[in-house]
């Protein structure tokens, strides 16, 4: 698989399903390839950033700086991997692990109030008011026992989450990963990012 020239051996797929946990089944590994394909213009076997800002739906993400960071150079099956995060079958804990990343921006592996706001800010722009947002999250990490001036990792977004209600929507060419929790009427978005290609959302 160094090259996108190269047709997937049953081998390939087997082994890109291992990496991915079996997220996906073979004849989805086989339609994610032609997509990646379609997308390593220069047949190198990786995908740059400037060739993912080439989808549109991505483009106009308002992530797509943010994301940007974790898709830059991903060769097949690291592709496979990132979106195995949208599956259904992926785990609970697997999404929040993919939502940690997104949401800790210098790659430190702690993220803080301020950080998760700043995303929330770009998600919810109008949807939300700044003083909803933060109402909103102070009392989502009040019930998990956090306050403002913690930081976070990935087990703390895990009691963070996980007790919460969190699911994944997919809707506009989009997996939107939303948040509700008791006695909030409009959901939280946590996450936003294009499906890469319009007949994913059916794949997935």
């Amino acid at each position: 698989m160094g090259s996108t020239s190269s047709m997937l051996t049953q081998y390939d797929i087997e082994e890109v399903q291992d990496h991915c946990n079996h997220a996906f089944s073979q004849q989805e590994i086989v339609s994610l390839y032609q997509r990646f394909c379609q997308l390593d213009r220069n047949g190198g076997g990786f995908v740059s950033a400037d060739e993912f800002m080439s989808v549109p739906e991505f483009a106009v993400n308002l992530l797509s700086q943010r994301l940007l960071r974790m898709l830059d150079g991903l060769n097949f099956k690291e592709f496979v991997a990132f979106l195995s995060a949208f599956s259904p079958r992926t785990s609970l804990q697997q999404k929040i692990e993919f939502i940690f990343k997104v949401y800790d921006t210098d790659c430190n592996g702690k993220v803080a109030f301020d950080d998760i706001l700043s995303i929330l800010r770009d998600l919810t722009g109008s949807f939300m008011t700044e003083q909803q947002r933060q109402k909103v999250l102070t009392h989502v990490l009040e019930e998990a026992g956090y306050t403002k001036d913690s930081h976070f990792t990935v087990p703390d977004f895990m009691k963070i989450l996980g007790n919460s209600e969190l699911k994944m929507e997919g809707a506009q060419g989009a997996w939107l990963f939303i948040l509700r929790y008791a006695g909030q009427q409009k959901p939280i978005i946590l996450c936003w990012i294009c499906a890469c290609h319009g007949q994913l959302e059916e794949t997935l």
